[in-house]
């Protein structure tokens, strides 16, 4: 049963933050490794520091070298770095930074190679990973790069709620100039593919938020909803794409519209991310859609300020493991369906 286990990699994240707590927190249920066959890229000094801070004496990861091949009974640890880090839980540092890159290059080549089939990354700290090698606003942007996407697309998950974001990790200062017709149009068709490939809605409905209050209030409040967004929006219709909008994002939430569809794609970070969070925090998970591989993450950051303390919950780590599983599994479905010419038939006209 092993060879059909989906191999899940997981980066250690950043070493001051809560990022192995909850991975050890997660592989302590034994249950999970009926599921998956997980590899965690850290070292074996960096996981006897947090097991002993935690007073886990139940658990111990399997220690494997690179290019071994992975116990599916227990968690793995590939170590990426052998040398002594002092790890100073709740501090950001420049090495914090330096050895959650290490992690999230040894995973990613890793998946180069095909060893692992999934990738679920723990947080980072957005500021110290910068340095002359790294200069990525995040997971995202990075990974967009590392393996040739043209473009990628964050999507926060939630059993009630998903949430895309058109301009990423961008200042806000530089939101309105970063928007276009084709930038909206390339998100909602990410958006809209992942849709039916990854999550399995046949005939996903989308809302897209205006930028300005109001939606610009007919050009009142702002000329870019009527002249950017509103034209994406009726070209992703010429596409048989069902977008709606844009819809002022404040009554959009306050009364519940974002029920009606089966996703919503917001303009700007803080703008989709402050509705998620406030309606699924903890219980969320970020999905990277457009990649070529299945990258998802918790839908929290490193919390400093918990971390070192035993408090952190691993729920949302979790769940981003499972969902990158569904995911993995719904894709290769998909793959195997429309790869039929009888079958893509079938499915076009269960979509009509």
């Amino acid at each position: 049963m092993s060879e059909n286990k989906i191999r899940v990699g997981i980066t250690q994240g950043d070493i001051n933050g809560v990022g192995m707590e909850i991975i050890i927190k997660a592989f302590q249920d034994p249950a999970i490794f009926d599921l998956i066959t997980p590899v965690v890229y850290s070292s074996p000094k960096t996981a006897s520091f947090y097991r002993k801070l935690m007073n886990v004496e139940d658990f111990s990861f399997n220690y494997i070298k690179e290019g071994e091949t992975p116990n599916p009974k227990r968690a793995n640890l590939q170590s990426c770095y052998e040398e002594e880090v002092v790890i100073e839980p709740g501090k950001s540092s420049p090495d914090a930074g330096k050895y959650a890159v290490l992690s999230l290059e040894a995973a990613s080549n890793a998946l180069d190679k095909k060893e692992i089939d999934v990738l679920v990354t723990a947080p980072i700290d957005k500021h110290n990973v910068q340095s002359e090698s790294f200069h990525f606003p995040g997971h995202t942007e990075y990974l967009q790069s590392r393996f040739g996407n043209p473009e990628a697309l964050m999507l926060l998950v939630s059993d009630t709620l998903r949430v895309g974001v058109v301009t990423g990790h961008v200042p806000l200062a530089q939101v309105a100039s970063s928007i276009s017709q084709e930038g909206i149009l390339n998100k909602i068709k990410i958006l809209n593919t992942t849709l039916i490939r990854d999550l399995g809605i046949r005939k996903p409905r989308i809302a897209v938020l205006g930028l300005n209050p109001h939606a610009g209030d007919q050009g009142t409040l702002g000329k870019e909803d009527q002249e950017i967004i509103v034209p994406a929006i009726n070209k992703a219709k010429e596409l048989q794409i069902m977008a709606w909008g844009p819809y002022p994002a404040d009554g959009f939430f306050g009364n519940g519209s974002y029920l009606k569809f089966d996703a919503v794609l917001a303009m700007y970070h803080d703008q989709g991310l402050v509705p998620f969070k406030t309606l699924s925090f903890g219980t969320g998970v970020n999905f990277t859609a457009g990649l070529r591989f299945v990258r998802t993450s918790p839908d929290h950051g490193t919390a400093y300020d918990i971390a070192g303390k035993n408090q952190a919950s691993e729920e949302s780590f979790r769940k981003a493991i499972y969902m990158a599983c569904d995911i993995y599994r719904k894709r290769n479905e998909y793959q195997e369906l429309t790869s039929d010419p009888l079958k893509i038939s079938v499915f076009k006209k269960e979509r009509s």
